[in-house]
């Protein structure tokens, strides 16, 4: 549970056929997090998005992607959150990369 006031928010961006460790890529934040005792993490998964590639994946019928883009969202206490990012940065080392945006946020119900 986190305390009501002041929080950070890790959003890592990736697409969702990237691997670590033999995983998907979220799959693997997501249960490094947990492992970490992090407060929750969150994979929502996008119906369209580009990212570096600069090729754009859709969920259309016409045209299924299999590398939808995909958000995974952590928010804990700062301190906790920035102790989390060397294991955010070797998975995205081993993976195929991904882009990291930290937010301070304020919590309001836990």
């Amino acid at each position: 549970m986190i305390p009501r006031g002041p929080a950070l928010r890790l959003t890592v961006y990736l697409g969702e056929s990237d691997t670590a460790h033999g995983r998907p890529l979220a799959s693997e934040l997501v249960h490094r997090a947990h492992r970490a005792g992090l407060a929750g993490a969150s994979v929502f998964r996008g119906v369209e998005g580009y990212g570096a590639s600069s090729r754009v994946h859709t969920a259309r019928l016409l045209s299924l992607s299999e590398d939808l883009p995909v958000a995974v969202v952590i928010v804990d206490v700062p301190e906790r959150v920035r102790a989390f990012l060397p294991v955010v940065d070797e998975l995205l080392d081993e993976g195929s990369g991904g882009l990291v945006t930290l937010d301070e946020v304020e919590v309001h119900r836990g």
